[in-house]
């Protein structure tokens, strides 16, 4: 009696919360699409917003967005690529190359197929990012929108304009453009081609073809259907190319022009147009004699080489470690017949990861010396900079003291009598000695100073000038001080015919022009402008 009575009461429960169950599961299923569509949306203007939609859908992600799994991961690759963290993008981008297949979302697959070709190719890791091409276009022939593989061709004869072919290149793309403008859908194919086609012609040298182009290229700005960050990449790598180019020609004008444009997008630009920009920038300053601006250029080209550097270390144990990964979990799946073969992998994973292991703290240590030597050769460089005060302060009496001690230095080359000579040069360094005690610090002689106070011109020497030996740099520094034959061999203790057979020699080496300029007048043109705050004359 009483189980009669209670049963439909159970079946009655149970049938008004399934309902509800599907109900709210239906309207909860719908909220989560709705995140996918606002990341969606987000995603030029804000990767932070984007993600932080993309994060409220809870797991397993396939049962709560059924069907938009790809396009959860591709934007999730996208995200991932902007901030750098090449492993997350990785991962994603794989995630939604399976998924791709599943839900039959070949156009998502293709793209992403495509972004994975340019990392991994920036990478140099051509093999892999070749096997992605192909992924891209088997993804793109099943893809319903049929200008999709449009973004192979134009792919390929970008990574023929990255090998320096830019004939082979344009020759791709030159009798295809007008295709790639029809496509109204989407109109990123007509701008790439347009800058694809732009950037072979200015390194073709045939600037008035680029110009065109570029022309063409600016008339898509205005476009609404393009994406503001891609333009401005695309832009700000033009212009940097074209400053390039003008300044290998020595217009001055036109290459800083260029190269203020480039800086107004700089934020925009890829990891190799930032490269060149500061290398760019390096070179016209030096190249118009503005040595401090051109060096703080320099610095910061060596120090985002150093972090590019160790960024390029860091994503390529993160690329093996996905694919060990990767590889680990294919074995996971192996059926338990097989039971050797994954004792056998097993084993190689753990071979593999003791492999990783080592070669990251072997990276690590590498990292530390590269640290210090960065730092000593920081240190050896930038003297004046870390002591710049206590030098400023000594730099005039150090002329003073100069001037001085070469009036008695030609007071002794012109005496008569060798060991009269000797005895000369003996109390001058000990007065050497005794005045530089108070005039540097005691740790220093002034010769010491001087050398350290003009790093520049001996850095400069050493690099233009390997073959000359060290006592020839330091004849060449002496000469360019305004000192003569006879009081350079009477400081360095030797006679003047060998300081004349030397320089000799010296000009030998250099191989510069003597029928237009003398040694002293060539070190002058080449170096004076390294001496620091000491007179030459």
């Amino acid at each position: 009696m009483l189980k009669s009575n209670f049963s439909p009461s159970i079946v009655s429960i149970i049938l008004y919360v399934t309902i509800c169950n599907l109900l709210v599961y239906g309207q909860v299923e719908q909220g989560f699409y709705r995140f996918v569509d606002s990341a969606d949306v987000y995603l030029d203007n804000s990767s932070d917003k984007a993600l932080r939609f993309l994060d409220s859908i809870p797991s397993p992600i396939e049962d709560y967005i059924p069907g938009r799994v790809t396009e959860y991961y591709s934007l999730k690759a996208i995200i991932y690529d902007d901030y750098n963290e090449f492993i997350k993008h990785y991962q994603s981008a794989n995630l939604a190359i399976k998924f791709a297949e599943i839900e039959k979302e070949y156009c998502i697959g293709g793209e992403v197929c495509i972004s994975m070709f340019s990392n991994l190719y920036f990478m140099d890791k051509q093999k892999l990012a070749y096997t992605y091409l192909d992924k891209a276009k088997s993804y793109y022939n099943n893809c319903e929108k049929y200008y999709s593989i449009f973004e192979v061709e134009q792919v390929e004869a970008y990574a023929k304009y990255l090998d320096g072919k830019h004939e082979e290149s344009n020759s791709l793309l030159l009798n295809k453009i007008d295709k790639y403008k029809e496509v109204r859908e989407d109109p990123y194919y007509h701008m790439f081609g347009l800058y694809i086609v732009c950037s072979n012609y200015i390194w073709l040298d045939s600037l008035e073809e680029a110009h065109k182009y570029f022309n063409y290229f600016k008339e898509l700005k205005a476009n609404p259907n393009i994406a503001k960050v891609n333009y401005y990449a695309f832009e700000g790598a033009i212009n940097s190319s074209l400053a390039d180019v003008y300044l290998n020609k020595k217009d001055m004008d036109s290459t800083l022009f260029y190269l203020k444009e480039t800086s107004k997008l700089k934020k925009f630009l890829s990891i190799d147009v930032v490269k060149e920009y500061y290398k760019l920038y390096s070179d016209y300053y030096k190249d118009i004699g503005v040595f401090d601006a051109s060096k703080v250029y320099s610095d910061s080209l060596f120090l985002f080489q150093n972090e590019l550097y160790e960024k390029t270390i860091e994503n390529s144990i993160e690329i093996s470690n996905a694919l060990l990964i990767e590889g680990s979990e294919e074995m996971g799946k192996q059926d338990s017949k097989y039971k050797f073969s994954t004792i056998l992998g097993g084993a190689s994973v753990v071979v593999l990861l003791t492999l990783i292991v080592f070669c990251f703290v072997l990276y690590r240590k590498q990292k530390k010396k590269l640290l210090l030597s960065n730092l000593e050769n920081s240190n050896n460089l930038s003297y004046l900079k870390s002591n710049n005060d206590q030098l400023a302060t000594k730099v005039f009496g150090l002329e003073s003291y100069i001037k001085n001690l070469k009036n008695d230095i030609k007071q002794i080359s012109v005496t008569e009598g060798v060991e009269f000579q000797k005895d000369k040069i003996k109390e001058l360094y000990r007065n050497l000695h005794i005045n530089t005690s108070t005039l540097l610090d005691k740790t220093s002689n002034h010769l010491e100073l001087v050398n350290e106070f003009n790093i520049e011109f001996f850095n400069k020497i050493k690099t233009n000038y390997p073959q000359l030996k060290k006592t020839e740099t330091v004849i060449c520094y002496y000469l360019l001080m305004g000192f003569s034959n006879k009081e350079i061999a009477v400081f360095l203790n030797t006679t003047i015919r060998s300081v004349e057979s030397r320089r000799y020699r010296i000009s030998k080496k250099i191989e510069f022009n003597n029928d237009k300029e003398t040694l002293l007048e060539f070190l002058e043109n080449t170096f004076a402008s390294t001496l620091s705050g000491i007179s030459t004359k």
